[in-house]
């Protein structure tokens, strides 16, 4: 397309797969937009594009200047690059041209902090700042996202319109809310992510054991997916794990999900949320055991080495055994309540995560309407999120989903089933540690009284640290060794 006389209503720059789609996207809800890369051949086949998908109102700049001279003020620019110091160039790219009351929004996955500190540096100069949260992949960037906003209110409020329109749709509305202050939409993301990496470990983990200990068949595998998308573990991630297991190897026999190479890649969202959880004493061990996962699965030399050393030392493959004896029925009913009962610890993990930073930083953030922008659009859309948007509604201030009413019977009547699960992939050698992680996060939060008087008896011990106890006020110090060995005497004496 030419380029317009009339100006555009927003700008996007970045033009690799994610801005391409997102930028088409706006333009086919009917808002005129200028889009701009500095690789010119980017902008012609963005603005191919447009055309080949209904003449859409996209128009080419191959310049910074002339892009951000092509935008109506106040002006927004929407900004997809990689994230880190290409963000930073593309703002000082644009920032030459902007004036007081235009917004920069950036769309990447970025660290919050960085956010936080371009949205001061900015701000110097009267512009305004959003850092978005995108989630749905190129699929959902093109045809709706869910979208997680937070900085400048006002910058949020110029766009709103665009972003209610162009993020996905779902029955109580379209998944985008304006988040909070400062870096708290990039937070939220961030988390989300998180959340994503224990979906998907759990969800390998009951492949696994089907696969393994039930010696289920690809084609097995791909109805029951099928079948459990139908009830409550509806989610964008079971409905693509039971079309992986359905696609044939182009190049050999059989399905093409068995020759891949088992190492996870990963781009670091997953590590960032473990680190904040330990930072605000968060527990969080799903979302930590799908952490190591991928750690231990790039190790494939290692691992195959492993095998051969441990097989020599004796060690026997215990799958067979332990599938001799089994009721696949049964089994896949087992491990479906199992994976169900682990994801709700995940979300959990993350739900809490988001209201200790939100504390800390006086974000007020919303729980139950950040379940509601992640029904649609994004890679942990599931039906149970409605669920958690509820129980978030009937007490704003739960502790954990844990103990909302409704999902504590639920992990309840699957607690059975979920330890099965897990003492056969044990007794199978197996390893399921999300599944376990999930367990032993339900069975530590669920004990009224726990060994951790033992912990801090030893701390006083070799460090003074002093101990409470349960039955009087105050902190107390004891010298353990020397009344243990009195003690230990005053024994011998009576012998």
């Amino acid at each position: 397309m030419e380029a317009s006389a009339a100006l555009s209503r927003i700008g996007l720059a970045g033009l690799a797969v994610m801005g391409q789609n997102l930028a088409l996207n706006i333009a086919e809800k009917g808002f005129p937009i200028s889009v701009y890369n500095r690789t010119t051949s980017k902008v012609d086949e963005t603005v191919d594009r447009a055309h080949n998908e209904g003449n859409l109102p996209l128009f080419g700049q191959y310049n910074p200047r002339d892009f951000v001279l092509s935008i109506q003020r106040p002006r927004s620019v929407i900004i997809l690059v990689k994230a880190g110091l290409p963000v930073d160039q593309t703002i000082a790219a644009l920032s030459d041209h902007l004036e007081p009351g235009d917004a920069i929004i950036d769309g990447g996955n970025e660290w919050y902090e960085n956010t936080e500190r371009r949205i001061a540096q900015v701000s110097d100069r009267g512009i305004l700042y959003l850092g978005m949260g995108v989630s749905g992949g190129e699929d959902g960037a093109r045809h709706g996202p869910s979208l997680m906003p937070g900085g400048s209110f006002q910058a949020y409020s110029n766009v709103e319109d665009i972003l209610k329109k162009v993020a996905a749709q779902v029955d109580d509305g379209p998944c985008v809310t304006y988040i909070g202050e400062g870096g708290s939409g990039n937070f939220v993301k961030m988390v989300h992510n998180g959340i994503e990496y224990g979906d998907m470990q759990l969800i390998s983990e009951a492949y696994d054991v089907l696969k393994h200990v039930g010696g289920l068949s690809n084609t097995e595998l791909a109805d029951i997916f099928s079948e459990w998308n139908k009830g409550e573990l509806e989610s964008f991630l079971i409905e693509i794990s039971a079309d992986i297991f359905k696609v044939k190897d182009e190049h050999g026999d059989g399905e093409l999900v068995d020759k891949i190479l088992d190492k996870t890649g990963m781009k670091g969202t997953g590590k960032w949320t473990v680190q904040q959880a330990a930072e605000l004493s968060i527990a969080a061990p799903t979302i930590a055991a799908s952490l190591d996962c991928r750690y231990l699965s790039g190790l494939k030399e290692e691992r195959e080495s492993a095998a051969e050393v441990l097989k020599e030392a004796g060690l026997n493959d215990s799958v067979g055994s332990v599938r001799s004896g089994i009721d696949k029925k049964e089994l896949i009913e087992n491990v479906r309540q199992a994976l169900y009962a682990s994801k709700i610890c995940s979300y959990a993990q993350g739900m809490n995560l988001l209201r200790a930073k939100s504390l800390e930083k006086g974000w007020n953030l919303n729980l139950g309407e950040l379940a509601r922008i992640w029904k649609g659009g994004c890679i942990i859309r599931a039906v149970f999120l409605d669920r958690i948007k509820k129980a978030y509604q009937r007490n704003p201030n739960l502790a954990s989903l844990l103990v909302d009413p409704e999902f504590a019977r639920e992990m309840v009547q699957r607690q059975a089933a979920w330890r099965r699960v897990v003492g056969l992939a044990i007794s199978a050698g197996i390893s399921t540690p999300g599944m376990c992680a999930s367990l032993a996060y339900f069975d530590t939060y669920r004990r009224a009284r726990l060994p951790a008087n033992l912990v801090q008896a030893q701390r006083d011990l070799f460090g003074a640290h002093t101990y409470e106890r349960v039955d009087r006020q105050g902190s107390f110090h004891t010298e353990w060794t020397k009344l243990a060995r009195n003690a230990g005497a005053g024994a011998s004496i009576l012998k």
